[in-house]
């Protein structure tokens, strides 16, 4: 299995012209061993995964509260030791990192918005329960169309996506490693962002009120 990212970019240049780049990028996925994270199989549950690795169930629950013990997502990945940071730190260190490069760029800070926040956090989810990597959600549509959906207005928008990264530092090295990726992050006509993580899937969304 690889790891993956991607970047899209959309700007309203005019009050109905637009226009939008995609890139990829393929890298490699999980380090093995230590074992952090492990992809669900057909049939498994918390219980069985503990017991294969000597583990206790109520703490893997506690580490993974987004997963549903009684609907577990084959080719999801839960966590099986505890990091030390909580996914919520996980999304604000991604919005400090993204600043930091920003900032040696010589550009402004962008503000994670709430809102924002939340429609990524239901792409990374999407992507996830839906089994898919792609700026397109069959659920949602695009970047675009979700962000109006859910009442967010912007002038111009991006996207950057990962999956498979387990920390922050990972993801974005993996992003400013390409120049897509990099573009998005150092535009400097974006001034806010949202920032969602699931289960391995990483969601920048950029725009420009």
């Amino acid at each position: 299995m690889n790891k993956f990212s991607s970047v899209l970019l959309f700007c309203a240049l005019l009050l109905f012209s637009s226009s939008y780049t995609v890139q990829g990028q393929e890298i490699k996925m999980f380090k093995e061993p230590p074992f952090e994270y492990y992809k669900v199989s057909k049939g498994d549950s918390f219980w069985f995964i503990a017991k294969r690795y000597g583990l206790d169930y109520k703490e893997l629950m506690r580490l993974n509260p987004s997963v549903d013990p009684l609907n577990m997502q084959v080719g999801s990945t839960i966590r099986l030791k505890d990091s030390g940071k909580p996914v919520a730190s996980f999304e604000e260190e991604v919005v400090r990192l993204v600043n930091v490069e920003r900032q040696k760029a010589g550009l402004g800070a962008v503000q994670h918005r709430a809102d924002v926040k939340s429609v990524a956090q239901k792409k990374a989810m999407d992507m996830i329960n839906s089994n898919y990597f792609s700026h397109t959600s069959p659920n949602y549509g695009s970047p675009f169309d979700m962000l109006k959906t859910f009442g967010v207005s912007y002038r111009a928008a991006g996207e950057n996506i990962a999956k498979g990264q387990k920390t922050p530092q990972e993801v974005m090295n993996s992003w400013m490693n390409s120049s897509g990726h990099r573009a998005n992050i150092l535009n400097g006509q974006y001034n806010a962002i949202g920032v969602g993580y699931y289960n391995g899937a990483w969601v920048q969304m950029f725009i420009q009120s």
